[in-house]
């Protein structure tokens, strides 16, 4: 079992050899001291730059005063103590019922840069007081973490460091059983969601959050190919920063996923405004959709007409903040 988990950003530990192993284990073993738990008990997490060894120094000074500073309403501190080079603390968290008891569930995630899950340099930490039997636990997680981190985006560059846990205490004193579990399952993903749109707005140099919904797909996963074409785009991404309204960019980035459709069937709407269909622009629409790039929240769907499966991608713009932060990320 999990007991306490211990994050540090700024330094990903990887290749780091066996200096490296050696280092996270001791500082396991730092942070199961000052709890009084077995060092099995702790996970480690480490983000930032590849190839640094920690600083066990700082770390056999920091491990303490964090373990001593403990509270229950510490969780806003430790999304923040986490950022690297994300401008604002994540999280996310929704309250149910299961059986008549009150259940929660609570997240925090980082993540701004290289991040294209699976699942890139993202740490996010999830926890409910809900008990429910391990089997049906890790199906429902994988499940989610499928819809959700693993259709995040910022720019198609996937990390050496990444994690996404799910921790249950069983402290409502409400068991999920198969009865109940699409509700929890309802409720979990929501969390994810929010965590997963959250670090897509706070990508990198981000002005704009892009949400490109793939509709009318043959399989979820044909939608999310087609999907991740369009958001992982470079020219795409600097449309949109430059609020252009390059509607062709988006079908050549779909019409190059390997996914095959045809185009004189497909409608693309940006914003609920028509603006492709029948193979050819819609002219009327234009101004309207022109206006719509001005907005902070995007919305591109693109409809294949093919099945009946839908995917959500979330991903940001591409903006000159963006190669100012990793031109000198380690300098």
């Amino acid at each position: 079992r999990v007991r306490a988990i211990l994050l540090n950003s700024g330094c990903a530990n990887a290749c780091t050899g066996k200096r490296g192993m050696a280092d996270a284990l001791d500082s396991a073993r730092c942070a199961a001291a000052g709890l009084g738990i077995h060092p099995h008990e702790v996970l480690v997490a480490s983000t930032g730059v590849i190839g640094a060894l920690l600083p066990m120094r700082k770390l056999k000074l920091g491990i303490p005063a964090a373990v001593s500073s403990l509270r229950r309403d510490g969780g806003d501190d430790a999304a923040r103590a986490i950022m690297t080079t994300d401008t604002r603390e994540k999280t996310a968290a929704v309250r149910g019922e299961i059986l008549g008891e009150q259940i929660r569930i609570g997240g925090m995630v980082k993540g701004a840069g290289m991040i294209h899950p699976q699942m890139a340099t993202m740490l996010s930490v999830i926890t409910t007081d809900a008990a429910m039997p391990l089997s049906l636990m890790d199906k429902i997680f994988r499940r989610v973490v499928e819809r959700t981190f693993h259709c995040l985006t910022v720019d198609g560059d996937t990390s050496t460091n990444d994690m996404v846990v799910l921790l249950s205490n069983g402290a409502a004193g409400a068991v999920v059983d198969v009865k109940s579990a699409p509700f929890f399952e309802r409720g979990l993903e929501r969390v994810c969601e929010e965590l997963a749109k959250s670090v897509a707005r706070d990508g990198e140099g981000a002005t704009k959050l892009i949400e490109i919904i793939v509709q009318h797909a043959r399989t979820f996963r044909e939608g999310r190919q087609v999907a991740k074409a369009i958001a992982h785009s470079p020219l795409v991404k600097t449309a949109f920063y430059g609020q252009e309204l390059n509607w062709g960019r988006i079908l050549a980035a779909a019409g190059y996923s390997g996914i095959s459709f045809d185009p004189d069937r497909v409608v693309l709407r940006l914003c609920g405004i028509p603006i492709y269909r029948r193979g050819a622009g819609v002219g009327s629409s234009k101004s309207r959709a022109g206006r719509a790039l001005r907005s902070r929240d995007i919305q591109i769907e693109l409809d294949l007409a093919q099945g009946r499966a839908e995917a959500r991608v979330w991903t940001c713009d591409l903006s000159h903040g963006y190669v100012n932060i990793n031109g000198s990320y380690i300098s």
